[in-house]
């Protein structure tokens, strides 16, 4: 290779002038991830079935969208001028009901089939760029969970999803990749965290000892979106606080 090869360039960080596109960005994790964006230098459409509570800052851009309805995905993608990132955010859980089938089919359509949808539909926008897609998963990625089993299967398939699209989307310079968050202070953890026994039971395997907070996942979704992980592919990365460590 050559000095000016730019494969031998310094790592860039950046994802200025980049334009991400988050579902779930009226809750914890999905506004968290938008307000980075913004913040460096990205603008952003945040999409969710919730509208925002309070006024978006200026980079944000507010579309309502049900995951789960083929038509409305085709159209939110036809609607976004272009698109470097995806991220699919939205998602619900219910805990003791998820075992009845109307129940277990409706969450993996939000989680897993909406990511399929949602990629599908903004292929040829990432195409363009060429951008990335980051999927999300979830310590429950890693093991079963006895109240809310279509989540964790939902999340453990995320990890299936991301190495199969990052196969099929290589040929169009696309790169995929998942986020699989630790315990995160946000409303879907909410019981979670007041129950007492539970809550005794993850922090006794947590090394940090603490719920984390949603801004703390944002660096690496910035890193997956940047040139700097160009060669991160087909990867789920734990941002969990050391708990699958553990």
């Amino acid at each position: 290779m050559s000095e000016t090869d730019p494969h031998k360039a310094m790592p860039d960080f950046s994802v200025r002038g980049q334009h991400a596109v988050i579902t779930g960005g009226s809750g914890g994790i999905g506004g968290a991830f938008a307000r980075a964006f913004v913040a460096h230098g990205a603008t952003v459409t945040i999409t969710d079935l919730v509208e925002p509570s309070a006024p978006l800052p200026a980079g944000i851009d507010y579309l309502k969208l049900d995951v789960r309805d083929d038509a409305a995905v085709a159209a939110a993608a036809a609607a976004v001028p272009r698109c470097d990132v995806l991220i699919h955010c939205a998602g619900r859980l219910q805990r003791f009901e998820e075992h009845k089938v109307d129940t277990f089919k409706d969450v993996l359509d939000i989680h897993l089939v909406g990511a399929l949808r949602l990629a599908n539909a903004f292929r040829d926008k990432l195409k363009a760029r060429p951008g990335c897609i980051i999927n999300i998963g979830s310590m429950y990625s890693y093991f079963g969970a006895a109240m809310i089993p279509a989540y964790a299967s939902a999340k453990t398939a995320i990890i299936g999803l991301t190495r199969s699209q990052a196969l099929a989307y290589a040929e169009d310079g696309i790169r995929v990749n998942a986020i699989a968050p630790g315990w995160i202070n946000t409303p879907i953890s909410r019981r979670g965290r007041e129950e007492a026994a539970f809550n005794a039971k993850v922090m006794a395997r947590l090394p940090t000892g603490r719920w984390s907070e949603p801004e703390e996942l944002a660096g690496t979704a910035l890193f997956l979106a940047s040139p700097a992980s160009a060669l991160i592919n087909g990867v789920t990365i734990p941002v969990d606080g050391g708990y699958v460590a553990s």
